[in-house]
């Protein structure tokens, strides 16, 4: 392995350690849009938004869907807390989207009881888990 390259990563989330080794890249979506990182990134905090998140190790690319959560990025060191986070064999295609039935429904019912923000939260949940659901199926 040429050791050069690469940075230790830790994805953490309340029920597990979802994830420790040695990463060359890594991409996800933060707060503030795409983001890839490589070994000696500046140091860096950020939220993180739901998204895909691609770890790239020495034999290939793994993908796993997170759904919000803190990012640590230090020169050699990367840490995620997540709040959520998938493999894509976890997932549960027809709850996903049945999960973004009912969040597309309640957001079109422009209920006034409705908390939209959590509609808005919820189908983007479902959308990610089926875009990682679909996408591992290729």
């Amino acid at each position: 392995m040429a050791d050069g390259k690469y940075f230790d990563l830790k994805i953490i989330s309340p029920d597990r350690i979802f994830y420790e080794g040695r990463a060359s890249m890594l991409e996800l979506t933060t707060s503030e849009g795409e983001i890839g990182i490589y070994k000696k990134h500046i140091p860096l905090t950020a939220l993180i938004e739901p998204g895909i998140v691609t770890i790239t190790e020495e034999n290939g690319k793994k993908t796993a869907a997170v759904h919000t959560g803190f990012l640590e990025v230090l020169p050699d060191k990367v840490t995620i807390l997540a709040e959520t986070i998938e493999w894509p064999e976890e997932i549960d295609l027809h709850r996903a989207q049945e999960a973004k039935m009912r969040a597309e429904k309640r957001l079109e019912a422009k209920d006034a009881n409705i908390n939209t923000k959590r509609a808005e939260i919820a189908l983007r949940r479902a959308l990610v888990r089926i875009e990682l659901t679909e996408k591992n199926k290729k």
